[in-house]
């Protein structure tokens, strides 16, 4: 049976991992892709001590140092989730009947979110060739060139905002009347004159050669369907991965985030929660603050099995 087990491989997951291996936990971490969505991201210049990575290549030096320690990733697809006897079952989707589930007394879950796409043609296909979810990570590539943010909320608009510190010009793409975000975001907005808003409108088809080159809307713009623009930037929010949890009754708000402590503890006892998945009216989504909740939580649950050990007379 494990101490621990850490579900998601992200950088708040990969993070917990290296502060487990060094707190000689026995643990195990499992995840489908590592480094989660920090592989979209075209360029990383904001994680201390790394400048000028691109996502990958900053996932890569997270496994190295997981090599470094040797921990394994189990790259698994994770089926469910039960607790029973205060023990937590992990259903495991392996064709092996000895690996289909492991036990552990304590989990961590850093599973994320999911950008909501447009799930239009073309979106995929350029996804890190001009189509991107995150404008503080790309917007350098587009400095005195055109670009597309797509959604109405506070998102959208400060996206739209910081784009047209450096771009040329910013079309802001929302299909509904009136635009969400806070009073003060839509003032500043109107008043960039980089920023071109577009109401009651839908992008229809990215397109391009190698690269994004045009856009199309499903209602004419100034006379046209079609828009030249350099990049695509998709704010249209995110949905938290929850569904692997529901049966553990994990206390979120009313939009599925897990609510948790300073210590990262969740309402149920032996879980704990941290990155992206986690609550926050403020939120700040980076990789280095994932990176560090996944530390604190790690910190925490090695109390509490220090705390155990004192009772029983044993680590694991």
């Amino acid at each position: 049976m494990l101490d621990l087990a850490i579900i998601g491989t992200g950088p708040a997951g990969l993070s917990a991992a290296i502060y487990a291996a060094r707190y000689l936990i026995n643990f195990k971490i499992y995840g489908q892709i590592p480094g989660g969505q920090i592989n979209e991201a075209h360029l990383v210049d904001n994680y201390p001590g790394i400048p000028g990575v691109t996502g990958e290549e900053l996932v890569t030096r997270f496994n190295e140092h997981l090599k470094h320690l040797e921990v394994k990733t189990e790259n698994i697809l994770i089926k469910g989730i039960k607790k029973e006897n205060g023990i937590f079952n992990i259903i495991l989707d392996s064709s092996d009947l000895e690996k289909a589930s492991v036990e552990a007394k304590n989990i961590l879950l850093t599973i994320g979110t999911e950008r909501i796409k447009l799930a239009i043609p073309g979106e995929a296909e350029f996804m890190g060739k001009g189509v991107s979810y995150c404008a503080t990570c790309d917007a350098f590539f587009y400095r005195h060139k055109s670009v597309a943010v797509v959604g109405g909320s506070d998102s959208a608009l400060t996206s739209a905002l910081y784009l047209a510190d450096v771009a040329k010009e910013v079309y802001l793409i929302y299909r509904g009347k009136d635009l969400k975000a806070m009073p003060v975001w839509i003032e500043k907005a109107k008043a960039n004159s980089k920023i071109k808003i577009v109401l009651e409108r839908n992008i229809t088809k990215v397109s391009g050669t190698n690269f994004v080159e045009e856009i199309e809307l499903d209602k004419e713009f100034d006379g046209e369907k079609n828009l030249k623009v350099d990049g695509v930037f998709v704010e249209i929010g995110t949905t938290p991965n929850v569904a692997l949890i529901k049966s553990l009754e994990i206390k979120t708000d009313d939009r599925g985030f897990i609510e948790t402590d300073t210590a990262q503890k969740t309402n149920v006892p032996g879980v704990w929660a941290a990155g992206d998945i986690t609550t926050g009216s403020n939120k700040f989504r980076q990789i280095v603050t994932a990176a560090s909740e996944g530390a604190v939580a790690v910190h925490d649950i090695y109390k509490n099995l220090k705390a155990a050990e004192k009772e029983t007379g044993k680590l694991g």
